[in-house]
């Protein structure tokens, strides 16, 4: 019998933050990229908490910083970094998510998760959550052991549906039964693939499309979950 599955997007969904903003906070802190990154998205971080501007604004802005300042970093260094994220962070899960994985651990799914964290980085967060496969941003490492800032297949992580896809035919996986869980636009492809997609504290768009869709919605505010 083949194995089901469950795709889960990681920020937003798994962990209360993105995993991108809390690794270039600590790559700033420890003096691996210099100080003046944070001034690339602190104006877009203020609009956002001041409910000003939009999240996405936001993380594009974290992203621009990352990309920018990661060419030229040891991988050594990243990695220590990292290490610190999830020593910190590997908790900051939350609650609804976090039973789910659990739940589908226990009745033997194949889980894999997708996101556009790095990789490296994923890697260490997911391994305790129970993860079979996961796939993020791998940005390219020179003869230097640096990072030169691109990014290897793009491609591939930009189209989320393609990603499953593939899985699926790799490990011989049966999409009977299968489980999606996203929190924005960008997980839509996949969630259109699996029989039950939930979105889970979605962003406006994704609220939109799974009302159209009658996909079920799921949020978690302070202690109490409940479905829309």
């Amino acid at each position: 019998m083949k194995r089901k599955v469950a795709i889960f997007d990681i920020d937003g969904t798994v962990f209360r933050s993105s995993l991108l903003i809390e690794l270039v906070e600590v790559l700033i802190d420890e003096g691996i990229f210099k100080s003046e990154a944070r001034n690339l998205f602190v104006r877009e971080k203020r609009k956002w908490q001041d409910r000003q501007g939009d999240y996405e604004s936001y993380i594009m802005a974290v992203v621009r910083a990352f990309e920018k300042h990661i060419v030229g970093v040891k991988y050594g260094d990243f990695m220590d970094a990292s290490k610190i994220v999830v020593s910190r962070e590997r908790d900051s899960v939350y609650r609804y998510t976090r039973d789910l994985l659990e739940d589908l651990n226990r009745k033997g799914y194949y889980m894999l998760a997708i996101s556009q964290s790095p990789k490296a980085l994923l890697d260490i967060f997911c391994k305790r959550l129970g993860f079979d496969k996961v796939y993020g941003r791998i940005y390219e490492i020179g003869s230097t052991d640096k990072f030169t800032g691109k990014i290897t297949d793009i491609h591939l992580i930009g189209n989320k549906a393609n990603i499953v896809k593939r899985v699926i035919e790799k490990e011989g996986l049966d999409l009977k039964g299968s489980i999606g869980v996203g929190d924005t636009e960008g997980d839509i492809s996949f969630l259109e693939l699996v029989e039950e997609p939930i979105c889970f504290n979605p962003n406006s768009i994704l609220l939109r499309h799974a009302r159209i869709n009658d996909w079920k919605v799921v949020v978690e505010r302070k202690d109490v979950v409940y479905e829309l």
